[in-house]
């Protein structure tokens, strides 16, 4: 049985991490390389780095950031915001990144996805989903999930792993940021429909709502931000509560 992963995600501004509700009132929740390498130490399986705002203010991702991340950690990180061609994905990757994440820029460009894959390997292109429930369907947002498509959330997925993506992080907008459980019937409509890993995030607020993403909503991984940052709930802790109930997880010994 493959274990499942714990991520923390740091939303990035300015060089800070910070964190909000719905994608809005964002709070500062300290330094992203200090907080990386906390993680790192506590047995936390990847990390994920998105610059917010990299996309909507027109600018790269800070290849600086990413080169200081790699010097202090030891497990594979992602990186995203603002990533629109093989030569951004290339920097990252020489600056220490493992994975890089598009979003926007994959929408815009479906055939990025496509390079990215040739020129890399799907194993390093993530491709990240924001996504609103609207009663009957659920529909894609880019910049940050400030602006909507009129995308159909499952029909991207598919498209996007057949173009090459090596995994999905899929992002409720509607759950992310309250710690009311994740989205699971979303995450295991589509978990179920793919063959590459989905990541679930977006809601988690208790040690359950892991248990459940991993359960009924059939992820491979949890991604969570908060919950971590403002030391709720310990990765080391979260680890044995989901080996007691039977998930499959990386416990350092």
């Amino acid at each position: 049985m493959l274990t499942k992963r714990i991520i923390p995600c740091l939303d990035i501004k300015d060089g800070r991490t910070v964190k909000g509700v719905n994608f809005v009132e964002l709070r500062d929740a300290g330094d992203a390389v200090e907080q990386g390498a906390i993680y790192a130490e506590q047995g936390a399986d990847e990390l994920v780095f998105l610059d917010i705002t990299a996309t909507v203010e027109n600018r790269k991702t800070l290849v600086e950031l990413v080169r200081n991340v790699a010097r202090q950690i030891n497990i594979p990180f992602t990186v995203g915001g603002g990533i629109s061609s093989v030569q951004d994905v290339s920097d990252l990757l020489n600056a220490g990144a493992d994975k890089i994440s598009i979003n926007s820029s994959a929408v815009r460009r479906p055939g990025l996805i496509d390079e990215l894959a040739l020129q890399f390997g799907s194993q390093c292109v993530v491709v990240a989903i924001d996504t609103k429930d609207y009663g009957n369907r659920n529909m894609v947002h880019t910049h940050g999930g400030r602006t909507p498509t009129e995308i159909v959330t499952e029909a991207w997925a598919y498209e996007c792993q057949e173009r090459g993506a090596g995994e999905i992080l899929l992002t409720s907008m509607d759950h992310d940021g309250t710690k009311a459980g994740f989205a699971n019937e979303l995450t295991s409509k589509i978990s179920t429909k793919l063959h590459i890993p989905v990541i679930a995030s977006g809601g988690a607020g208790t040690m359950g709502h892991f248990y459940e993403v991993f359960t009924d909503g059939a992820a491979d991984a949890a991604l969570a931000a908060s919950i971590f940052h403002f030391k709720e709930i310990p990765i080391p802790s979260l680890k044995k509560y989901l080996d007691a109930q039977g998930i499959s997880v990386r416990i350092e010994i």
